[in-house]
């Protein structure tokens, strides 16, 4: 049965952890892939008015953490900076160019209200952002790669992150080490395809994305000060640019010991395996921050009994719970 999405409830200022995978996990993505959808994360985001906070995208499947703003009004000269962002020139997809569209908006009256309204129902929401940045990259695959047919599996999974503290930076950290656990590098800096990598070398918005996850540890401060708490939190207490942490275990010793009711392994350690909390969780965040969707939660899947708040197994997660228990095995 298909799991309804859940959102924040006033549907805005939250964070999301989005997934979604190739059909049938197929590795299709080469660099060249990547280098694109990279560059849609961007592009979509910006035009959704949505701010990615990091990313990574990997050879079947991509990760995004986004923050969802407010909706808020617009003006028609923004309105038409986005549009051009995503419509340069006509398409069969959009047939009114940027300037027809333009001279209507001038032009006022019902059509320009019209306008207005279809282009900003597709902004200021996660489920729209997904669908565009999916969409656009399979018309551009199956065009250069001569296919045809879907290249995603499924509809995308998402989890509500609360926006601050550990919560938020455990799932940032969590995102940035795909590649890690995927034993493609040693160092996600090293990595080109991820928000951790990007922020490293100074990309300007890949930078304010990890400030925004870091605003309430190193408030004001500078690109050195939010790499190295975001560094610290990746590899330990003690690890600097260019030094791994002195020990590290293999994602078969750690899923081990994390299954075992009292393993607790060292959050640098535990974030090495794949944590099924981070995907399939449904809400991340302190045990008081779920609590606050319980009934929600309950009146929408029209439970008997309302969910617990369930704490998150197996590392030393600090407060983070879930409100989904996954009864599988939930490290790998």
């Amino acid at each position: 049965m298909r799991q309804r999405r859940v959102k924040a409830k006033s549907n805005c200022d939250a964070i999301y952890h989005c997934m979604t995978r190739t059909v049938n996990g197929e590795r299709l993505f080469k660099s060249r892939d990547k280098e694109v959808l990279r560059k849609m994360i961007w592009q979509i985001a910006d035009f959704s008015g949505v701010e990615v906070l990091t990313y990574c995208v990997m050879s079947n499947h991509f990760h995004v953490l986004v923050r969802v703003p407010c909706a808020k009004a617009v003006s028609d000269q923004e309105l038409m900076r986005r549009f051009r962002l995503l419509y340069p020139k006509p398409t069969k997809y959009q047939e009114a160019s940027a300037k027809v569209l333009e001279s209507k908006l001038q032009a006022g009256g019902e059509e320009a209200v019209a306008i207005r309204e279809r282009l900003l129902v597709r902004m200021y929401d996660v489920s729209e952002f997904m669908k565009t940045l999916k969409q656009r990259f399979c018309v551009w695959y199956n065009k250069s790669h001569e296919r045809f047919g879907t290249l995603w599996a499924e509809r995308f999974k998402s989890v509500l992150v609360e926006g601050k503290g550990n919560p938020l930076q455990t799932m940032a950290a969590y995102i940035d080490l795909n590649p890690v656990r995927a034993g493609l590098v040693e160092d996600p800096k090293d990595y080109r395809f991820c928000g951790y990598a990007e922020a490293v070398a100074r990309v300007p918005m890949a930078v304010l994305g990890l400030r925004a996850v870091w605003v309430d540890v190193v408030a004001g401060a500078g690109a050195e000060d939010v790499l190295r708490a975001h560094r610290m939190l990746l590899f330990g207490k003690g690890a600097c640019p260019g030094n791994q942490p002195g020990h590290v275990i293999s994602r078969e010793e750690a899923a081990h010991v994390m299954e075992a009711e009292e393993g607790a392994l060292p959050t640098s350690i535990a974030l090495r395996c794949r944590v099924r909390y981070f995907t399939d969780g449904a809400i991340l965040g302190s045990a008081e921050f779920i609590r606050t969707y319980v009934d929600a939660w309950q009146l929408e899947r029209g439970r008997k009994h309302p969910p617990k708040v369930n704490p998150v197994r197996g590392g030393q997660w600090g407060d983070l719970a879930v409100i989904q228990a996954l009864r599988r095995q939930v490290f790998g």
